[in-house]
């Protein structure tokens, strides 16, 4: 009769192994428990706050791309030089490309400064003042909850009206609907029109703290020197590419671009940001698994050595099932499953351990944390791998002791 072991005996051995001897389990398991609860916590953090820049930073809109003085740059060198060639995007830019380009929806005008409101004794000094053309209600994420956005009446006769934040609607009017209500800005009196829909925080600063004005009224405030921001919304998603080039072409043919010559100029879209965010927090997740590597190493070992230790500790048990019958693979597979199913507890507190962190951080901090389930599966599949890797020493040198020398070991 063969001396088989059936996956369920080695798997219960493991099992009552880190009953019986309960400190040595979690010392032994330790490496394991700290490297998936860190691997699963960065991932947390880096997925959460990849979603929270797409929804609350990086999001410009439905198929929509900017043009504007700068592309997206992350070198000093390059910056400067950019900022030495780079001409501003100007009013008569955004009106030939709304005359000529045939392939978007809308192309609308936005300019952001800061500036103080007030009304009555009460000012808030740090507003965002933009300046919009009427059709940007179509482009924006910001629309109207109340009352209506600005118009192209509104901008043709500089009107002084505003659509304004919710910020400035509770703490300017707090116990009065805002709407017809005026309000200071920068000195100048507006008339509020409409109230815009909550936006939120990002990272922890509010979004919600603005002051719509019609863009030419924005020009005889602040001035037409600065470069403006051009806000194209293609037709969809399948028309982006298309709808760029368009736009990179009649900008490269008013500034008299040759063919070798690089973009005065940048266009960029929401993808174009999160790519940027995501080679930040590539770096970090880099980092990172440098530091998880460490501890599964450790805790790799840490497995091995309590797995000689058994074998030592039951070597006589290795030699009655030689005796029985069972095969070298059958005792490298008995040791192997238990320091697999070790390992793999060890995981599954990992990510309980990380689970709680990520909800404790969630509920107490702005920080935004999302545990993605593949990054549970990943976790567990890797513990199972280390307990696989370094059991297999132990098993072999269980598997290799000689059956007569094993049976004289005492019990």
């Amino acid at each position: 009769m063969r001396g088989r072991v059936p996956l369920r005996e080695p798997i219960g051995v493991a099992l009552e192994t880190l009953r019986v001897h309960k400190m040595r389990s979690f010392l032994m398991l330790l490496g394991i428990i700290l490297s998936v609860s860190t691997l699963i916590v960065v991932i947390a953090l880096i997925s959460g706050v990849n979603r929270y820049i797409a929804e609350r930073v990086a999001n410009l809109g439905s198929n929509v791309f900017l043009l504007t003085r700068f592309p997206l740059i992350t070198d000093v060198e390059e910056f400067v030089k950019a900022n030495r060639r780079n001409k501003k995007v100007t009013w008569d830019d955004y009106e030939s490309l709304r005359e000529n380009m045939k392939l978007p929806l809308r192309v609308g005008v936005e300019l952001r400064t800061g500036g103080k409101v007030r009304v009555g004794s009460q000012s808030i000094d740090d507003t965002n003042i933009r300046g919009v053309t009427a059709n940007m209600v179509d482009i924006d994420i910001v629309t109207p909850a109340d009352g209506r956005y600005i118009s192209d009446g509104d901008d043709q006769s500089r009107a002084q009206v505003t659509m304004i934040g919710n910020d400035l609607a509770k703490k300017l009017f707090p116990s009065v609907d805002p709407i017809g209500h005026e309000i200071l800005i920068e000195g100048r009196p507006f008339q509020v029109v409409g109230v815009a829909k909550t936006i939120g925080t990002a990272f922890g600063q509010s979004q919600d703290n603005f002051a719509y004005i019609p863009i030419q009224m924005y020009f005889k405030m602040y001035g037409t020197n600065d470069t403006i921001w051009l806000n194209i919304q293609a037709r969809g998603a399948e028309w982006m590419e298309r709808t760029q080039d368009e736009a990179r072409a009649l900008m490269r043919a008013r500034r008299h671009l040759s063919p070798n010559e690089k973009d005065n100029f940048g266009i960029f879209d929401s993808a174009t940001l999160m790519d940027l965010w995501k080679n930040l927090t590539g770096v970090i997740a880099t980092a990172m698994v440098g530091v998880v590597s460490v501890f599964l190493v450790i805790g790799g070992v840490v497995i091995m050595n309590v797995m000689l230790a058994t074998v030592t500790e039951r070597t006589r048990e290795i030699g009655i099932r030689k005796a029985m019958g069972a095969r070298r693979s059958d005792i490298m597979l008995q040791f192997l499953v238990e320091a697999t199913v070790m390992a793999a507890i060890g995981g599954a507190m990992g990510v309980t351990l990380a689970y709680a962190i990520a909800g404790l951080t969630k509920a107490t901090t702005s920080v935004p944390m999302s545990v993605p389930f593949s990054a549970v599966v990943i976790a567990e599949v890797i513990s199972a791998a280390v307990g696989v890797f370094f059991g297999v020493y132990p098993a072999k040198k269980a598997a290799s002791l000689p059956p007569i020398e094993a049976l004289r070991q005492e019990a």
